[in-house]
């Protein structure tokens, strides 16, 4: 939201008979907590099972124990991590369908068959825990859609003819109306029809700041309502308010996701069918020319074992694992390696802006005395600090921490009353002080009341004029026994780091970033000067943002979405890849985003998408690598003969190789922020 000049209230007031209101704190902004732990997947628990017996038989069979001690240990991993793939790849098989699962387990077992139960149990145990990742990973989006829709509350109170009654929001019908009280969540789109108070709507347009709403203005299901009564008459069906179609578009946008799966299962499908053919037809050609049953199967394990993808499969994870690895050392989580792989794809960056360039939420950035108040700065804004402190008004709380920052001493208040909409009211040392909205225009004219006051923070002179300080600032007003005696400007900062930020992006991909943002024109356009951004989109609701990321897509762009909202969530999932903000993100986004920068470290995503295409060139090598040992050990089987353990050997001897390569990520050089610093280590 735009810290604009708007009229504010507190939480309560200590002279009305009312019930408490509930705080407007970042935990209401954000849908319940809902997350499926890793060892409630049953894909989990056979995956750990199957990890754990191997690891037990692996001293055991190197220390050349009887087989009786580790044979049972193996047995165990093989039935625990490839039962399901094997039962999986059998009803694929049954559509006529082949899949590399099912070639692993065939593979595993032809080891086994021959003797090498070691390698059968390694493939085993590495496809058990990429599936139970890839069903946790499925698991907890899951989770996130449903506690969105917790957002919305799941009863409202009607008016009509014959009083009130409790309704399930289910049953709303357009044209309904709604008692709204305070502190309750809105049930349904609406538009106010009577009734002055706030609405915390961080959760549709990542404003930072509660939006005053009086009649005529347009409010959402599921936002949370301030310090007063509102009566709103519904004006979108629940099925089609604006938190369902949140839900609607991270399910579709996850969906466009599929070619690139599609794609790749293909792959699988020609390769899994070409490897068993040959293996078939290597085993059966000898022997219809005479060869021996055992010498032909001998050579056709051999090659099942030399042409088996585990030099592949090594080549592509171990480079992105250690990058993902030592990305997390630095402060950023990246949930997979195909999440990874595609921070590094990207070439355009759009961000949010409050709570991601921004620091999401107020700070007091002036301290204006007017002339004549016998008031310095310190003075003033203990005063309003005074008045402030009973109230639970976001502006309030940051009135009363700049207070605290300067070690000023808070007089008792004494007769506090808060408005909605318009501010509050106090006894301070025997005067009669009001802090609050300013006269009408004072976007434009509070400095002239303000007098010559120093300023402080972005304050720079006696004046706070319309193209200085108070552009995309929140002006508060503050008088003393009915006098002006002085202003204060609160804005949303932008990060020490956004700045930074935009230019290495900017350096990385060719292009600057694209400013994507809920919040009015003149704030977006204040926080682009900031930082240096030249395309601003402003007063986007959330599939505003999810179609501004798509135009970008349809001209041809990978694009990176930097959100931290549930209104952010959508565009999180149609962007090519989508990185959050930990500290105040909502569950929604954390678990949309394919990264989460859990210090809110701005200059961390730079970096991480430098480290992603380190991670793809090595990708690279190592498939290389991989593709000439695999080429040449087949070739060397069909052509010639590859003595078993050699076969083995050189197998394993590539696996070990491009597994190292990939390990050079870890190493703190890796890591590089655009100037050349490296960030703290978690």
């Amino acid at each position: 939201m735009s810290l604009h000049v708007f009229l504010y209230g507190a939480g309560v007031s200590s002279t009305l008979d009312s019930p408490p209101v509930p705080t407007l704190d970042a935990s209401a902004r954000t849908a319940p907590r809902r997350r499926t732990r890793f060892l409630a997947l049953p894909e989990a628990r056979w995956a750990l099972l199957a990890t754990a017996t191997f690891l037990s038989a692996l001293p055991l069979h190197f220390a050349d124990a009887p087989g009786w001690t580790y044979g049972p240990l193996y047995a165990i991993a093989y039935l625990a991590g490839g039962w399901e793939p094997a039962l999986e790849g059998l009803r694929t098989l049954r559509e006529k369908t082949l899949d590399v699962d099912l070639l692993m387990i065939v593979a595993a077992l032809g080891a086994a068959a021959i003797g090498q139960v070691l390698d059968g149990a390694l493939l085993i145990v590495i496809f058990a825990t990429s599936g139970a990742l890839e069903a946790l990973a499925t698991a907890r989006t899951a989770d996130s859609v449903r506690g969105l829709l917790d957002l919305a509350p799941a009863t409202a109170t009607r008016v009509t003819a014959d009083g009130e009654e409790s309704v399930r929001v289910n049953r709303l019908s357009v044209g309904d109306e709604l008692l709204i009280r305070p502190g309750e969540r809105i049930g349904a789109d609406g538009r106010v029809l009577d009734g002055t108070s706030e609405a915390d709507q961080a959760t549709i347009t990542g404003e930072p700041l509660p939006v005053l709403k009086t009649p005529g203005d347009e409010v959402f299901a599921g936002t949370l309502n301030g310090t007063g009564a509102l009566r709103v008459r519904v004006e979108r069906d629940p099925a089609d308010s604006v938190i369902a179609r949140i839900v609607t578009l991270v399910e579709e946008a996850s969906r466009t996701k599929a070619p690139t799966q599609l794609f790749i299962e293909k792959i699988e499908q020609r390769y899994a069918v070409g490897v068993v053919a040959a293996t078939l037809t290597v085993f059966a050609v000898p022997l219809a020319f005479g060869a021996d049953l055992t010498g032909a199967l001998l050579r056709a394990m051999t090659f099942m074992i030399v042409a088996s993808p585990c030099a592949v499969v090594l080549a592509t994870m171990p480079p992105l694992l250690s990058a993902i690895a030592t990305a997390g050392r630095h402060g950023v989580l990246v949930k997979s390696a195909l999440a990874m792989e595609r921070l590094g794809e990207i070439d355009t960056a759009a961000l949010d802006k409050t709570g991601t360039l921004t620091e999401g939420a107020p700070e007091v950035t002036a301290v204006c005395p007017a002339t004549g108040s016998g008031l310095d700065e310190d003075a003033l804004l203990a005063l309003a600090a005074a008045a402030e402190h009973p109230s639970e008004h976001p502006l309030a709380r940051a009135i009363v921490v700049a207070a605290r920052a300067r070690d000023l001493r808070l007089a008792p208040a004494r007769d506090f009353t808060a408005k909605p909409g318009h501010g509050v009211t106090a006894t301070v040392d025997g005067r009669f002080v009001t802090v609050g909205r300013p006269d009408s225009g004072l976007d434009a004219e509070a400095d002239t009341d303000a007098g010559t006051g120093t300023g402080t923070g972005t304050g720079t002179g006696t004046r706070m004029d319309r193209d200085t300080d108070v552009e995309g600032g929140t002006v508060v007003r503050v008088e003393r026994d009915g006098a002006l005696v002085g202003t204060l400007v609160l804005a949303d900062r932008p990060r020490a780091d956004a700045a930074e930020t935009a230019a290495g992006l900017t350096a990385l991909t060719g292009t600057s970033p694209v400013l994507l943002t809920g919040d009015n024109p003149r704030a977006a356009a204040q926080v682009a000067t900031a930082t240096g951004i030249t395309d601003v989109r402003a007063s986007l609701l959330p599939e505003d943002k999810v179609t501004a990321v798509r135009e970008l897509q349809r001209a041809g762009r990978k694009v990176l979405f930097v959100g931290d909202g549930v209104n952010d969530a959508p565009a999180l999932a149609a962007a090519h890849a989508g990185v959050a903000m930990g500290r105040a993100g909502s569950d929604l986004a954390l678990e949309t985003a394919d990264a989460v920068v859990v210090r809110d470290e701005l200059a961390a995503i730079p970096a991480v998408v430098r480290l992603s295409r380190a991670a793809r060139r090595l990708v690279v090598q190592n498939l290389l690598v991989a593709g000439t040992f695999i080429t040449v050990l087949v070739l060397w089987d069909l052509l010639g003969h590859l003595p078993l353990p050699l076969g083995v050997a050189g197998h394993e001897g590539s696996t070990v190789l491009v597994g190292l390569n990939g390990l050079r990520l870890l190493r703190e050089s890796a890591w590089r922020r655009p100037d050349g610093g490296r960030p703290r280590a978690l």
